[in-house]
């Protein structure tokens, strides 16, 4: 029996059908491409972003990626409606943004550490059509693509409008890399819009610090995306700007230095100055420190390079790194580099295995050169000799012969050029002095030289003719300074604008 042939109108249907099968494959591959594996080019020559947008040959980091347990796939949340009302929210901070001139439907713009896109879908509703978001956690095209905000993917002038939003920048770790990357890659006269949790004068000034390419257009406090407050700091980069780093300066080197004046308000709100000379030295340590007013609880610190403490006079690790700072001083969830200086050799072995602290093995002093170090040493309470207790540059002693093996040689270093060389004015430092009555040196050394200004908070023990506390109505003849020449030198301190404590 013959086989039915097919009429020529069911062949046309036929060949209708595969054809519209062919196309519907064709397009469910063309949208794959750009929905799930777009980037900005790459997929046989197809470019969904403009040229300006390509990645350059930045590598991200391996550890940049997320597990899939911890944050949902960026597309299952693009059908929430809390995804749809964030939208929303970043969709009416743009059109004030437009209406002010900081914002074109012609800008090319980049959301810098974007949660999950809602920004950049916002951007692009409004009319910025050329608009991508990095995000060190997840990437899903054509919002996102991956990048960290300090190590941004893009080439140097890319984009006229950068935007971070919902307090990334305060939670970035990084914020002097994550300005370094905005300034990099922002345009000159190109605008940087940022939300930041911090609302505090300190922590406002220290973020325009950071951002020394742009100048400061406004700032106002708006409601965030949770509802909580924000501020918005609007900067504009500046049309010439060479980053001093690039010149070999760190901005170090002048000796001019004023306080600036949200630094002063610190000062005001810090514990009064015991003026009274305590009878008992020892129990007003215990005291004072329960009064203190910490920097750190009155201002928020995120947005500096570095976080620096200087132990001037450390001796062992217990006796105040260890004790002290490591324990109680507010960190506020910063990891500090800290560094030891100490010229008594007896403590130098117990900072060997210490990690994250630096040795610096020398005596603070105004100058470089050889010091006589006078150690007085203790008696324990089987007679046996306390190596190292106490030590103090002698500035009267200029032979050790006459004091035979109660005076060592030391090098005593310039702590004043020694600080410009280890710290920035964007980092924050703090700074304690147990240095024997040598801060009565090396205080006016560091007002005079400007070094001051480089120095945050300062802990510092002034030492005088104290009380004793083995005799009854005799004071120590260690030191020849009285009380009030040092409450004189903590007022001065304070008087120029340096939060400086008390220390006993």
């Amino acid at each position: 029996m013959d086989s039915p042939k097919l009429k020529p109108n069911q062949l046309r249907t036929s060949l209708a059908r595969l054809l519209t099968f062919a196309v519907l494959v064709l397009a469910i591959r063309f949208a794959y491409v750009i929905t799930l594996a777009g980037q900005s080019c790459g997929y046989n020559d197809y470019c969904f972003f403009p040229d300006t947008l390509r990645l350059h040959s930045r590598v991200v980091p391996q550890n940049a990626a997320v597990s899939s347990q911890i944050l949902p796939r960026v597309p299952d949340l693009w059908t929430t409606k809390k995804w749809r009302r964030t939208v929303d929210y970043y969709s009416a901070i743009f059109q004030e943004l437009i209406a002010e001139g900081f914002l074109s439907p012609n800008s090319r713009a980049l959301c810098v550490g974007t949660r999950a896109g809602e920004d950049v879908l916002a951007l692009k509703e409004n009319g910025v059509v050329y608009s991508i978001g990095i995000s060190a956690n997840t990437a899903s095209p054509p919002l996102i693509v991956p990048g960290a905000p300090h190590r941004q993917p893009f080439n140097e002038a890319t984009f006229d409008f950068e935007f971070s939003a919902n307090g990334s920048l305060d939670r970035s770790g990084r914020p002097a890399d994550f300005a370094a990357e905005v300034c990099r890659t922002l345009k000159p006269g190109g605008f940087f819009v940022t939300q930041i949790f911090a609302k505090d004068n300190y922590s406002f000034h220290s973020l325009l610090d950071l951002f020394d390419c742009c100048l400061l257009i406004r700032t106002s406090d708006v409601d965030g995306v949770d509802t909580t407050s924000v501020r918005e700091v609007v900067l504009r980069k500046k049309t010439q700007f060479q980053n001093p780093r690039n010149l070999g300066l760190n901005g170090n080197s002048s000796n001019n230095c004023k306080i600036p004046g949200y630094k002063r308000e610190l000062v005001q709100k810090a514990e009064a100055l015991i003026e009274q000379e305590p009878l008992k030295p020892w129990v007003a340590r215990k005291r004072s420190l329960k009064k203190v007013k910490y920097l750190t609880s009155m201002a928020d610190i995120s947005f500096k390079q570095r976080y620096v403490y200087i132990d001037v006079g450390a001796r062992g690790y217990g006796s105040s790194i260890g004790s002290w700072f490591k324990k109680q001083y507010p960190k506020q969830g910063k990891s500090f580099e800290v560094y030891a200086m100490e010229a008594d050799r007896v403590f130098h072995e117990e900072y060997r295995d210490k990690e994250g602290i630096s040795l610096v093995p020398y005596a603070a002093w105004v100058r470089n050169e050889t010091l006589f170090f006078e150690i007085t040493r203790d008696l324990g309470s089987k007679g046996m000799e306390m190596a190292g207790e106490v030590g103090r540059i002698n500035h009267n002693v200029r032979s050790s012969s006459s004091y035979g093996e109660e005076v060592d040689k030391i090098k005593g270093i310039d702590f004043v050029e020694w600080l410009k060389r280890s710290v920035l004015g964007s980092d924050f430092v703090v700074v304690r002095m147990d240095v024997e009555g040598s801060e009565f040196y090396l205080v006016p050394r560091l007002i005079e030289s400007g070094a001051i200004c480089l120095i945050d908070e300062v802990f510092m023990e002034c030492h005088y003719n104290r009380w004793q506390r083995c005799c009854r109505g005799q004071r120590s003849a260690k030191f020849k300074r009285s009380y009030d020449q040092c409450l004189e030198l903590f007022t001065k301190l304070r008087a120029a604008g340096v939060l400086v404590h008390q220390w006993w």
